[in-house]
């Protein structure tokens, strides 16, 4: 990986105007797609600097898709349609001629981890790695480990760039880590799902993370990262999964989400009178609660759980859900999964946080 060529400055063309972010958002939020590529690209004609367009246009109104989603003031629907435009704004932008740039340093492969479907911040990085002269393989979403391993062995690439936002997804990224490094490329990580100043990250055993493309793109402008050692494994990361608790929730996840579905309705009555549709939903949190569990399970973090709880408990409200159903289903989890001690305690810290607020956002669920 060359290091002869310093980090592109970014001040190096003005930046977007201020409104641009806004007219932008306009045209998302009303799905209008034709608009939304026409702002972006008369602000290139006009002189913007590309990069900027990518992280403080597209990227912010990206965020504020989210923020309104999580509001209950855009539908699943909306939000979908919003990243569609968003992603296809990007695809427009990189072949503007502002755009273009001859590679001159190395090689990088950007994906995103399996089971992965949010990809334009993943995509928002091939684009800033191009125009800092980057050859870059972009993978997209939900690559599989022996997909991106048989790549690496293709294209001998300096580094591999994977991408998360959902954090039940991190044990698919460790094995990704994992794989990625014995074959001899070293990892760097980023996305919501890697925690708050890259917790998780370092938990396991990445060999970079940052926290925008901006600074992925710095760190691997600083210098070539270290080649890791082929003999690493996970459990070497994560001895806590010995006791095998992680796997033998993830085994039974279908099978406990079954009975406790049966029996909230005697724990929780009101739910005796919902619809087809409420009881779907029902069913659908009931699985996502298994998940961060079990995810919580494999990282040893009791906090990820705590969040995760809090965090369906606001997004409940916003739509006019109660959230008191929570506290049974916990309970009735805890019944079940009684004879697993860290699981217990996971479950058991989320009934004690229901009653206090933890914001601190790990990554979102949606």
């Amino acid at each position: 990986m060359s290091t002869s060529t310093p980090p592109r400055l970014r001040a190096a063309a003005p930046p977007p105007p201020p409104e641009l972010a806004d007219r932008l958002w306009e045209a998302v939020a009303v799905g209008d797609e034709y608009t939304a590529t026409e702002v972006l690209l008369r602000a290139l004609d006009d002189g913007a600097d590309p990069e900027a367009v990518l992280v403080d246009v597209i990227a912010a109104v990206q965020s504020r898709v989210g923020e309104e989603w999580a509001a209950n003031r855009l539908s699943i629907a909306q939000e979908h349609a919003a990243t569609s435009i968003n992603e296809r704004a990007v695809a427009a932008l990189a072949l503007h001629p502002a755009a273009r740039r001859t590679p001159d340093r190395g090689r990088v492969t950007v994906a995103c981890v399996d089971g992965e479907w949010h990809a334009l911040p993943a995509r928002l990085l091939a684009e800033v790695l191009k125009l800092r002269g980057w050859q870059v393989d972009y993978l997209g979403a939900q690559v599989p480990v022996p997909h991106l391993i048989t790549h690496l062995h293709t294209t001998q690439a300096d580094a591999v760039a994977l991408s998360s936002s959902i954090a039940t997804r991190l044990p698919t990224a460790h094995a990704a880590i994992t794989a990625c490094q014995a074959v001899g490329v070293p990892v760097l990580v980023g996305g919501a799902a890697f925690g708050p100043s890259g917790r998780y990250a370092r938990l396991l055993g990445a060999d970079a993370w940052a926290p925008d493309a901006p600074t992925a793109a710095d760190h691997l402008a600083e210098g070539r990262l270290p080649r890791p050692q082929a003999d690493h494994q996970q459990l070497d990361d994560l001895p806590h999964l010995a006791d095998q608790e992680y796997t033998m929730v993830t085994r039974s996840g279908d099978s406990l989400v079954r009975t406790v579905f049966r029996a909230l309705e005697d724990a929780f009555p009101a739910m005796r009178g919902y619809d087809e549709t409420q009881r779907e939903r029902t069913a659908e949190d009931l699985a996502h609660i298994v998940e961060f569990l079990a995810t919580a399970l494999y990282l040893g973090d009791e906090e990820l759980f705590r969040w995760f709880i809090t965090w369906t408990a606001r997004i409940l409200e916003a739509r006019g859900v109660p959230a008191r159903s929570l506290p049974p289903a916990l309970d009735l989890f805890l019944r079940e999964l009684k004879d697993f001690p860290r699981a217990s305690r996971i479950l058991r810290g989320g009934l004690e946080a229901l009653t206090t607020d933890h914001a601190t956002a790990p990554g979102t669920p949606v």
